[in-house]
């Protein structure tokens, strides 16, 4: 006898033979297989983990933290450069003193209103061509009036007219016998930053009669849940999702520009704002390599030598973690294996215990250059073709190869608690209080278990709201 109508199985409370509780093969288009043959299939009961851990959870929770607030935005504080420097700079025309304006901060992003320089000051004043140390004679909001030190003017020191991407730097200051003292003060500089959360939210739902029946097929999942229950299961794959989206959210993020509204939201007040992710933080206040000459620079150490000139002009952190894809990551490995005398004709052993007759291991986790110390680690994210991996096959002009993150903490004040911490440079913010927390949230409604309203169906809720922080972004890398 045939069994039918079983594509989408109704499972049985106890094993019986009843015809809801069979599997028909016979629905496959492609498959003449069904109940009615004369061999009937074996049937395996264990569900096959085919893709192995499905998550993608766990990048911030190894590199940041996670701290409460209570309010709708965060904001936070660094500091700004200790010396006196800008670039982009536009000198005048010749003569005994010469007017330059000034051009931008040393970072290149503000221009300059008003500048730090003082009457007094000695300068280095340099472009592409010469170097030249000056006397600052008088100053205005966006100028100042040199003197060389030496013979001439600028361009008798090397240092054309009209020239222009010339930088500008403070080294000292020189008075004359009796002269009075300083005619203004420096305060210290620091730069604001901001950033608020978002509530993100998921659902499960099933039926009260569904979730009163067990299933015969034997279930495992990432968030522990195994046995015969096809609805545990599949509240447990949504649970899982919604924790990687979490990270994804962080990760992805950007604040919105103009309005995106939420009309299709039941009861929505206010439009959608977005958040600052960490590509976009460090897009948008960080550093950006896409490799030497348009080649994955992984294989070549010139791209890890411009970074370190970076990291020199940025903080100078000695320790970093990059999380790279896969194809990086074998090229950084490349890069390495390179280094070894023997690395082009052969395989080296006999150092370290490496012997002929073990494993080899070409893989490395990590090395050293300069003053600085990269380790190397898979960022899962990047390389499973259901998450980033799919976008990076499809845009791969805008792919990412990785992140390159500092290590440790950095000082910052808090404008909430009105002091200096001393925090991880990327950590997630979550709305918190003292009767309410929104870090990972979920409730159960309906009529399944403890009854909460007339819906005869269990529905799981999920929400959290949060946003991550990413301090000191100039000490950041993200691997075009």
């Amino acid at each position: 006898m045939a069994i039918t109508g079983a594509s989408n199985l109704v499972p049985a409370a106890q094993k019986q033979t009843l015809a809801s509780a069979y599997l028909d093969f016979a629905t496959a288009a492609t498959d003449n297989t069904n109940w009615a043959q004369q061999y009937l299939p074996d049937l395996m009961e264990k569900e096959a983990e085919v893709f192995g851990n499905r998550t993608i959870s766990g990048f911030l929770s190894q590199i940041g933290a996670e701290e409460a607030m209570s309010s709708d935005q965060v904001v936070w504080s660094e500091q700004g450069r200790l010396h006196i420097s800008y670039k982009s700079c536009v000198v005048g025309s010749s003569g005994t003193s010469e007017v330059i304006t000034i051009g931008k901060n040393v970072d290149g992003v503000d221009s300059i209103d008003t500048h730090a320089i003082r009457p007094g000051d000695m300068v280095l004043v340099a472009d592409s061509n010469s170097t030249v140390k000056c006397f600052v004679i008088s100053t205005a909001a966006d100028t100042i009036t040199v003197k060389p030190y030496l013979t001439g003017d600028l361009a008798a020191n090397g240092i054309a007219e009209s020239a222009t991407g010339v930088s500008v730097l403070v080294y000292g200051s020189e008075y004359a016998k009796a002269a009075v003292g300083r005619n203004s003060a420096n305060k210290p500089s620091f730069k604001s930053f901001s950033n608020k959360p978002i509530i993100l939210k998921d659902k499960y739902e099933i039926s009260g009669s569904d979730a009163s029946q067990i299933g015969w097929v034997e279930v495992s999942g990432e968030e522990g849940q195994s046995g015969y229950l096809w609805y545990l299961k599949a509240e447990g794959d949504t649970r899982a999702r919604f924790g990687d989206y979490l990270e994804m959210a962080m990760v992805e993020s950007v604040k919105a520009t103009g309005t995106v509204p939420a009309a299709t939201q039941t009861g929505a007040t206010g439009d959608i704002g977005g958040t600052e992710g960490l590509f976009s933080a460090i897009e948008t206040r960080g550093n950006r390599t896409s490799g030497v000459t348009g080649i994955n620079a992984a294989t070549d150490l010139a791209e890890f030598d411009a970074m370190l000139a970076e990291l020199d002009k940025n903080g100078a952190i000695e320790e970093n973690m990059m999380f790279v894809n896969r194809s990086t990551a074998l090229a950084i490995d490349d890069m390495l294996a390179s280094m070894n005398s023997y690395g082009a004709g052969g395989t080296s052993y006999g150092v370290f215990d490496n012997s002929e007759d073990m494993a080899l291991n070409l893989g490395f986790s990590g090395f050293r250059r300069g003053s600085y110390d990269f380790y190397k680690s898979d960022w899962k994210y990047l390389n499973d073709k259901s998450t980033r991996g799919i976008i990076n096959d499809t845009d791969t002009v805008g792919a990412i190869r990785g992140v390159m993150i500092p290590a440790g903490v950095s000082s910052v004040y808090d404008q909430q608690l009105g002091k200096n911490l001393k925090r991880p440079f990327l950590h997630v913010r979550y709305r918190a209080s003292q009767t309410e927390s929104r870090r990972m949230k979920s409730w159960v409604t309906g009529s399944v278990g403890a009854v909460t309203s007339d819906l005869d169906a269990m529905e799981m809720h999920m929400l959290s709201e949060r946003c991550l922080v990413v301090q000191g972004a100039n000490n950041f890398f993200l691997m075009n």
